[in-house]
């Protein structure tokens, strides 16, 4: 049976996050090695005594310093990474254009933005040279329809993703240029595209809610296990829709996530 992740070192930014979980339950299931990384000690601890083949890792993102020291960390500890899952992130907005302050975008730049920057900067050539490498970040329909509410959200995201895409043509350019590995798979990054995520505890917290359109924080794990066996050709600069519960945007049979 293919197992394109067993053995693969795969960094999940941002994993202490309801997704972050999640992601790294699927991904350790799977047989990879989890480099978990988030500025909180506490709950890289709580991972880390989870799962046996997680490897906690406390960093601020947002600091280019010290993500170069954590890279080389994750490579001495695990190997030069293969994945790397980018879900640092969060909301601010609301009030409409005028009313969109200066610290809220700079809460989103940093967050959805600059540590994306950091991180992929620093990881580049793994995952550029690596056998499989695979960039993931999630994503919001709010960045092709944003509202004057979530202009600053929105306008983060689509940062976000003109990055990545940006990613995958040096992928491409380097694949290109003869450098990746002889009969193996190619490098790919990809954008999940979602209305919003949700997990049980919010369910618990407000069990009124119908979180219409929303997706589970499984359903994305499936994904992210997902993209590590499907062709790079396939999925590389593409935006794939999470938003129907599976894995939209891919052609006619490559797997998909039911």
């Amino acid at each position: 049976m293919n197992q394109p992740l067993a053995g693969r070192t795969v960094v999940v930014a941002g994993s202490t996050s309801a997704a972050g979980a999640a992601v790294i339950r699927m991904l350790t299931q799977a047989g990879a090695r989890v480099a978990a990384v988030d500025i909180s000690e506490d709950g890289v601890q709580e991972l880390t005594r989870a799962h046996e083949n997680v490897v906690g890792y406390v960093c601020d993102l947002a600091d280019p310093e010290a993500v170069q020291r954590l890279a080389t960390a994750i490579r001495f500890d695990l190997g030069p990474a293969d994945g790397l899952i980018h879900l640092v992130g969060g909301w601010r907005g609301g009030g409409g254009i005028q009313e969109q302050t200066d610290e809220d975008w700079e809460f989103l730049h940093t967050s959805v933005f600059t540590t994306l920057r950091n991180t992929t900067r620093a990881f580049y050539e793994d995952l550029a040279t690596s056998p499989a490498g695979r960039l993931a970040i999630v994503s919001a329909q709010a960045a092709s329809s944003p509202t004057a509410d979530g202009a600053a959200y929105a306008a983060a995201k689509s940062a976000a993703e003109a990055w990545t895409l940006a990613v995958a043509d040096g992928f491409r350019l380097h694949q290109e240029a003869g450098c990746s590995l002889p009969n193996k798979q190619s490098p790919a990054a990809v954008v999940f595209v979602v209305k919003a995520l949700v997990d049980d505890r919010m369910r618990a917290a407000q069990p009124e809610r119908k979180f219409t359109g929303f997706t589970d924080v499984t359903v994305l794990a499936e994904a992210v296990e997902r993209i590590f066996g499907m062709d790079a050709a396939d999925i590389s600069g593409q935006r794939l829709s999470l938003t129907s519960g599976r894995l939209l945007g891919v052609p006619a049979g490559v797997l998909s996530v039911g």
